[in-house]
């Protein structure tokens, strides 16, 4: 019985919860969020290096509707973006460590080698490769501003 109790509770936590949907063990995408001051999307990569770590990293994920080809990839601890994925290509581009920067103006389009296959998980040495931005989950294009009145 307390094992069914427990079972039970554990479902109806993930099924309870936004971020659940794209649950997936090692890693997952959380839902999207509006930043208004920034005029972007952005969303939460949580991954573990390895399979028996027991709490997630992060980076996040930015999308422009201006720019609706790409999803960022930025890593809040280095303060970089370190590549996009092509939503058309449905690849990866990773930029080279020396064209990473804190602010997308400043790497140029040049520095973005044509896209591939998705990068291993941040910080892992096993290979185990992240997981694709899914298309399907990405807002509209009209900013949260610009949707019409209910």
């Amino acid at each position: 019985m307390t094992l069914m109790i427990g079972l039970l509770s554990a479902a109806g936590f993930m099924s309870g919860t936004a971020e659940a949907r794209y649950y997936a063990g090692r890693h997952y995408y959380s839902t999207w969020n509006y930043h208004p001051q920034r005029t972007y999307y952005y969303t939460y990569y949580y991954y573990k290096p390895m399979p028996t770590y027991t709490t997630y990293n992060h980076h996040y994920c930015v999308y422009y509707t201006s720019q609706p080809r790409y999803v960022y990839y930025y890593n809040p601890v280095r303060r970089v973006y370190w590549g996009r994925y092509d939503l058309e290509d449905k690849g990866y581009s990773k930029l080279e460590e020396k064209d990473q920067k804190a602010d997308l103006k400043e790497i140029p389009e040049s520095a973005f080698p044509k896209a591939g296959a998705m990068p291993a998980i941040p910080e892992s040495t096993d290979g185990e490769k992240m997981l694709p931005i899914d298309p399907a989950t990405l807002p509209s294009e009209k900013t949260p501003e610009d949707a019409p009145a209910k």
